[in-house]
């Protein structure tokens, strides 16, 4: 009964949508997933879509608070927070994979931006496992076991060749 009274159903899809279905949630995880973004500072100004301050400030601590995202203080900056995917985060890579490619089949995405969901699609789940990996490492610290090119220098790369062409021919 408890659960009735804190969700509008025990549906699967309804209890995803009530942690991140707003507007903002998982923008937030896809700048600190792909854009490696870690810090408020980061967050808030290399935001393609603009986050305001106070909506950012309020994700963040939603997401905190639901075990998404934790935060930390800097080990190099006393004053600034480091915010790390939890597994819960990083377990969203498919689904994640799964909205860039529908997005990039049915709506008027720019190249540069859709890019790095082309590399992921086009890399299947083997591709999407090693960046599972590869965050696992960077924010929940877990051993390495993994050698070859990294999948985040894989997907940065093909981003700023996507704007270099972008560049190219508009100018």
């Amino acid at each position: 009964m408890a659960q009735a009274e804190q969700h509008r159903s025990g549906c699967p899809i309804n209890l995803s949508l009530e942690v991140l279905g707003d507007s903002w949630s998982l923008v937030v995880i896809r700048d600190i997933m792909f854009g490696n973004r870690r810090y408020y500072r980061q967050l808030l100004g290399e935001s393609e879509e603009g986050i305001a301050s106070n909506i950012l400030s309020s994700r963040l601590k939603q997401l905190t608070d639901q075990g998404l995202v934790t935060k930390q203080q800097d080990p190099a900056h006393k004053q600034r927070q480091l915010y790390s995917l939890t597994e819960q985060s990083i377990q969203l890579v498919p689904v994640l994979v799964q909205l860039g490619s529908w997005g990039r089949k049915f709506l008027p995405v720019s190249p540069e931006l859709s890019v790095r969901a082309k590399v992921l699609e086009d890399g299947g789940p083997l591709l999407w496992e090693r960046f599972m990996a590869e965050l696992r490492v960077v924010h929940l610290g877990v051993p390495s076991s993994q050698s070859g090119p990294s999948v985040h220098d894989d997907l940065d790369q093909a981003y700023r060749e996507a704007v270099a062409a972008g560049e190219a021919s508009s100018g």
